[in-house]
Parts: C-alpha cells; sequence; structure tokens
C-alpha cells in the first residue's frame, strides 16, 4: 500500500516537463562534469609505472591508490549528499563537488610521497562523491521516462570522453615534459612531470564549478516544494519490496564496472609491459579507442533503448543492457593474450563500446523503478555498490593476482585474464536475476516519473 502511495506521489502534475532546449543543456553540463571527473580519475591509471617508479611502491599499493583512497571517502559521503540532493538544491550539490574534487585534483600534484598522494585522491572522491545521485536526479526531471535512456546515455559518455582526454592529453604532455623530468615552477618549487600534470588538471574544473550555476534546478516532476521526503524506514521497505531488480542492477553493475576499472587501470601498464609502448603511444592510440568506442557505445546504448522504448517494448532499458553484458564475457578475458597489440587494441576497443552501450539503459530502469523523492539515495547506494566492488576492488583484484599469485609484474596479462574470467559472467547471472525483478516491477506499475 506504502508503495503504491508512493508511486502516486510521483503521478506528473500539471506542471510540463522543461523545454528540449534547456534539458539537453542540462544534460550537456552534467556530461560535461562526468567528463572531468573522469579526466582527473584516468589521469592516475596513464601515470601508473613513472609514479610507481618515483614513489618506489607495488602494484598493490598502486592499486590502492587508484581504488581505495577514491573510494574511501566516495563512500562516506555519497549517502549523506544523497539524502541531502533529495529535499534541496541538486545543482547547487554538483557545483560545490566539483569545486571540491577540483582542488583535490590539483593537490595531487603538490604531493611528495605516497601518504600525502593518497590524502589527495581521498579528497578526489569526496568531491565527486556528489556528482553522480544529483546528476541522475536532476535528469530524471528534465526528462520523461521515454527518452531518459537517450539523456543518461549522453551524461555517461563523459565517462569515456573523460578517459580518453586524460590519455591523449597526458600522452601529449608527456613528450614535452616527461613524467619522470624535474620542472620548476614559480612560487611551487621543482615538481616532477606527473605531478605537473595533476596541478594542470585542478584549473579547469574550478571554472566548470561556477559555469554550472548557469543550470536552472529543475521542478520535481509530480511533487510539490512542500512534500516531505521519505524516511529512510520508507526507502528500506521499497528496496526491500523490489530487492531482486535492485540487487541484479546494483550488483550486476558493480562486477561489470570492476571489469572495467580493473582493465581501465591497468590497460596503460599492460600496454607498457606486453608491448614496450611509451606513455606517448598509450595515450594516442588507447585515448582515441576510448573516446570513439566509448561516446559511441553509450550514445547508440541509451538512444536504442530510448527508441524501444518509446515503440511500447516497456522491458527494453535493461534488456538492452543485458545484450551488452553478455557479448562482453568473450572480449574481455582474450584481449590481453593477443600476440601483437594491434588486435589487442581492437578488442579493447569493442570491450569498451559494449561497456558504454550497458549504461544508458541500466541506469533508466534503476530511476524507473524508484520514486521521485528517493532518486539520489537510491543512486547513492548504487554508486556506493559500483565504488566498494568495482572501482576499488577492480584494480586491486587485479594487483593482488600479479603481486601473489604470480609474483612477476610481467605476468600482469594473465591476471587480468582471471579476473575477467571470473567477474564477467557472475555479472550476468546477477543481471538475470535482476531482470525477473524488473518485469515484476513494471507488471506492478512503476512511478510514473
Amino acid at each position: 500500500m506504502r508503495d503504491r502511495q508512493l508511486a502516486d506521489m510521483d503521478t506528473p502534475d500539471a506542471g510540463k516537463w522543461p523545454s528540449p532546449s534547456k534539458a539537453w543543456f542540462a544534460a550537456g553540463m552534467l556530461a560535461l562534469a562526468n567528463t572531468l571527473a573522469f579526466v582527473d580519475r584516468q589521469a592516475l591509471a596513464l601515470l601508473v609505472q613513472p609514479i610507481k617508479e618515483d614513489l618506489a611502491v607495488s602494484d598493490t599499493a598502486m592499486s590502492l591508490l587508484y581504488g581505495l583512497s577514491f573510494t574511501m571517502f566516495y563512500v562516506v559521503v555519497g549517502i549523506p549528499v544523497a539524502r541531502l540532493a533529495d529535499r534541496a538544491n541538486r545543482r547547487n550539490i554538483v557545483a560545490g563537488a566539483i569545486f571540491i574534487w577540483s582542488v583535490a585534483t590539483a593537490l595531487c600534484g603538490l604531493a611528495r610521497g605516497f601518504g600525502t598522494l593518497f590524502a589527495a585522491r581521498i579528497g578526489v572522491g569526496a568531491g565527486e562523491g556528489g556528482l553522480g545521485p544529483a546528476a541522475y536526479s536532476m535528469l530524471s526531471d528534465y526528462f520523461p521516462k521515454e527518452r531518459l535512456a537517450s539523456a543518461l546515455g549522453v551524461y555517461q559518455m563523459g565517462i569515456y570522453v573523460g578517459g580518453a582526454s586524460a590519455l591523449v592529453l597526458g600522452g601529449l604532455l608527456s613528450t614535452v615534459v616527461p613524467p619522470s623530468s624535474d620542472v620548476a615552477l614559480p612560487l611551487i618549487g621543482s615538481v616532477r612531470g606527473w605531478q605537473l600534470v595533476f596541478l594542470m588538471l585542478g584549473l579547469p574544473g574550478v571554472l566548470l564549478s561556477l559555469a554550472m550555476l548557469l543550470v536552472p534546478e529543475p521542478k520535481r516532476m509530480g511533487t510539490g516544494r512542500s512534500d516531505p521526503s521519505p524516511s529512510m524506514g520508507e526507502l528500506l521497505r521499497h528496496l526491500k519490496r523490489h530487492w531482486q531488480a535492485y540487487f541484479g542492477i546494483g550488483i550486476g553493475f558493480s562486477l561489470m564496472i570492476l571489469v572495467g576499472n580493473a582493465t581501465g587501470a591497468w590497460i596503460p601498464a599492460f600496454l607498457q609491459r606486453k608491448y614496450g609502448l611509451t606513455t606517448a603511444e598509450i595515450g594516442s592510440t588507447y585515448g582515441a579507442i576510448t573516446a570513439i568506442c566509448g561516446v559511441g557505445g553509450t550514445l547508440i546504448g541509451g538512444f536504442l533503448a530510448s527508441a524501444l522504448r518509446r515503440r511500447g517494448y516497456e522491458r527494453a532499458n535493461l534488456h538492452v543492457a543485458l545484450v551488452g553484458f553478455t557479448l562482453l564475457i568473450p572480449v574481455t578475458s582474450t584481449f590481453p593474450q593477443m600476440a601483437d597489440y594491434r588486435a589487442a587494441l581492437a578488442l579493447i576497443g569493442a570491450m569498451t563500446f559494449l561497456a558504454g552501450f550497458n549504461f544508458g539503459g541500466g541506469l533508466a530502469a534503476l530511476q524507473e523503478l524508484t520514486p521521485n523523492r528517493m532518486r539520489a539515495s537510491v543512486s547513492a547506494g548504487y554508486m556506493l555498490l559500483v565504488n566498494l566492488i568495482g572501482a576499488a576492488g577492480g584494480p586491486l583484484a587485479i594487483a593482488l593476482v600479479t603481486d601473489y599469485v604470480f609474483a612477476d609484474p610481467a605476468r600482469l596479462p594473465d591476471a587480468i585474464s582471471i579476473v575477467c574470467a571470473i567477474a564477467s559472467p557472475l555479472s550476468v547471472v546477477v543481471m538475470l536475476i535482476g531482470m525477473r525483478g524488473y518485469n515484476r516491477a513494471i507488471a506492478a506499475g512503476l512511478p510514473s516519473t
């Protein structure tokens, strides 16, 4: 009964959806914020080798720097900020989050040791923890459900534009200022080339945080200003009622993202160790593949799910994602075993396309399941899972296999294959559980916005 009341609370009121121009402007700005977030995140992956050598640490330590340090405060901050986003101005939360992580990224460039770099990465995670839940909630109030997957696909393409930008720009910069060289800066003094990359990445984010104030806070569709936010008890009862759907989407995407973060963190080092490619070569080739295949996948997957949804295929969002999940299984475990780097890069391109293909529909399904004033909180729970399991677990899993199973950095390709061969099939199994719950929720009647 309570679930039906929450659904009724989300019935569209007399207010109209924002105009397409306003909605797509907001989607573009949020995609730009997501792009910058992943520039800051992926820059570290490109610089694994020079940072590792400069700080004299192991692969496992670097995996903690890439995953655990970022996730620690992301997890702590995510839920409270999301609860705030369910009742307060989400645009301001996004602007503040961008400012915080951009300053923390610049502080990475001032780090003089592993401990200070780890602390600065915690700050990056704390800032980025405020972006996703607020952005998902905003987009759900800018776009009706039959177009939401397209908008979320545009937003998620920031992952690949950002990752590619970090690789390409980092690669180009390394040709001018080698990562292990010393650079003298006014007021700061001498820094390494890899530190300069982080310092340069901080300024654009500060400017974007100000530009984000141009995006209007959208009206919460189906709710009034005085409508109370559901209590934590109501939220938990809603999650319990649809536990199969939420479990399948949350854990399924967490496992897929585990594969994505595991490979994304270690592909630059893999290309260096196995094929002898330089940082500049990796930045240009892998960066271009990430941009073209990742953006293509997110846009095609999101717009395909929306097109099928408009044609009356109610289950399209999650079904489209399941196709991508399934096709990822053979690709992820075979690319590290290719004898020629060009064959490996071709499979990496296919993997990147298929990973992006899943996001628009999968995230739209998550929003469909959830009443309006629960969306930021549910999105934060989703992001908590994908960051704990995916962002922290993926890079660490490969590093542990490399350091403690093989005890040989040259066996990195085999470690990647093993982790992917386990996680990719499991993601499909869990998504099938989620599909059953999703189908039941559709049959029972989803919230209308």
